[in-house]
């Protein structure tokens, strides 16, 4: 007697993200382009979060807990949105969130170096969401969610940067050595989760 083979895990999930539509090559690209910028978004996301939890774990009953705890919160919100994108546009996350959920709250959890950290995080943020503005403007009436929901995280995570200036970021200890090796992280971090 035979027994009837179950299917195996890989073409259960193959399958759960294959369509039969068919796309054109540019369809293809286009999805291929949102995917990596959901999967990185939602990386540097979670990421951002942990840095914050690290933030509030040692800075929460200070004179800046309140500002970090609006800052945290805004962050929330981004990621809770990223978390509604990824399934709805079928795009899995980043096999590396375990180690940006550590990485993240080690990187905030330095009391000195907070608002410094910010300051440098936030930076390199912006740029890459300015790179992702830039070439979803290739199709706009395609990309009109996420033009949206970038620019405003775009623009939060701005003010971000500007409110860890105003909260004296730049007189932290060797500021300029520890905002370029920050810069480098977050950079290194970004291509790891477009690839992986």
């Amino acid at each position: 007697m035979r027994m009837a083979c179950r299917p195996s895990l890989t073409r259960l999930c193959f399958r759960q993200f294959s369509t039969s539509v068919k796309r054109s090559p540019k369809e293809l690209r286009e999805k291929s382009v949102r995917d990596r910028f959901l999967r990185v978004d939602h990386a540097g996301e979670v990421g951002a979060d942990r840095i914050y939890a690290g933030q509030m774990a040692v800075l929460g009953k200070t004179n800046v807990g309140n500002v970090i705890q609006h800052m945290w919160d805004q962050e929330k919100e981004h990621r809770k949105k990223f978390d509604e994108l990824l399934p709805r546009y079928r795009t899995r996350p980043t096999v590396l969130l375990p180690i940006w959920n550590v990485a993240g709250f080690v990187l905030g959890a330095g009391q000195k170096m907070a608002m410094a950290c910010t300051a440098a995080v936030e930076t390199v943020i912006t740029d890459h969401y300015n790179d992702q503005i830039r070439e979803l403007m290739n199709n706009p009436e395609v990309n009109s969610e996420l033009l949206e929901i970038i620019s405003k995280f775009r623009d939060e995570e701005m003010e971000h940067h500007d409110t860890a200036i105003l909260h004296e970021a730049e007189k932290a200890p060797l500021y300029q050595a520890f905002s370029q090796v920050v810069k480098i992280g977050c950079k290194g971090a970004i291509w790891l989760s477009h690839k992986i």
